[in-house]
C-alpha cells in the first residue's frame, strides 16, 4: 500500500512500528503536503465572499496551485521510501567475492544517490510552496484563517528542514564528492530562501491575530 492512501492511524503506527520505512523523510514530505493543503484551504476559503472580493482571483490560482503542490509532495513521500528499499536491498547482496563486494558497494552508492534527490524534490517543492503562501500575505486573503496559514508556514518549516536532514545523512556516505557538493549547496540555498521567509510570515499572521 502506497503511503499516501493509508489512513491517518495507519501511517503513525507504521511510523512508530520497527519498520524502516516510513521514516524522517516521509514524514517531511507529508509536513509540506500539509502545508501545501492548508495554503489552498485559505484560498479556497478566501473566494465566493464579498468583503474579499478584490482578492477572489488570485485566491483560485493559489488554490489550484496549492493542490497540485500537496499532490506532488505525497507523489515523493512515497518515491523517497521507494529510494531506501533500494539502498536497503543493496545492503543485503553478496559480499564473498571481490566481484560481489564492488557490485555490492556500487549499488550501494547508487543507491544513496536516490535516497538523495528524493529529499532534495522534496526542498524543491516545499520552496516553492512556501513562496506560494507567502504571496497570499501580498495580495490579501480571509483573515479569519491567519492561524490555518501560519500553521502552514510551521509545517513548510519543519518539512524542509527534515529533508534537509535526510540530504545531509546521505551525502555523508557517498563518495562522489562532486555530487555531495552540488547537493549541499542546493540544499542550503533553499534553505536560505525558505527559511527566512517561514518565520517573517509567521510572524506578521501572528501580529495579524493579536500575538
Amino acid at each position: 500500500m502506497k503511503l499516501a492512501d493509508m489512513t491517518v492511524t495507519q501511517f503513525v503506527d507504521t511510523v512508530a512500528s520497527d519498520a524502516p520505512a516510513p521514516g524522517g523523510g516521509s514524514v517531511a514530505a507529508l509536513e509540506g503536503s500539509i502545508g501545501a493543503a492548508l495554503t489552498a484551504m485559505v484560498a479556497n476559503l478566501t473566494q465566493g465572499r464579498k468583503k474579499y472580493a478584490e482578492f477572489a482571483a488570485y485566491a483560485a490560482e493559489v488554490e489550484q496551485k496549492g493542490n497540485a503542490l500537496k499532490a506532488r509532495l505525497l507523489d515523493v513521500m512515497d518515491r523517497d521510501t521507494e529510494a531506501f528499499n533500494v539502498v536497503s536491498d543493496a545492503f543485503g547482496m553478496p559480499k564473498d567475492t571481490d566481484e560481489q563486494k564492488a557490485a555490492r558497494s556500487a549499488a550501494i552508492q547508487n543507491g544513496l544517490k536516490g535516497c538523495t534527490k528524493t529529499p532534495m524534490e522534496m526542498m524543491e517543492i516545499i520552496d516553492e510552496s512556501v513562496t506560494l503562501a507567502a504571496s497570499l500575505l501580498e495580495h490579501g486573503f480571509n483573515d479569519t484563517s491567519a492561524s490555518d496559514l501560519g500553521v502552514a508556514f510551521l509545517s513548510f518549516r519543519a518539512g524542509i528542514q527534515g529533508a534537509w536532514l535526510n540530504v545531509l545523512i546521505n551525502i555523508g556516505s557517498i563518495k562522489d564528492q562532486d555530487f555531495a557538493a552540488e547537493y549541499r549547496k542546493k540544499g542550503e540555498a533553499l534553505l536560505a530562501h525558505a527559511l527566512p521567509l517561514c518565520d517573517s510570515s509567521f510572524e506578521k499572521l501572528t501580529g495579524m491575530i493579536g500575538g
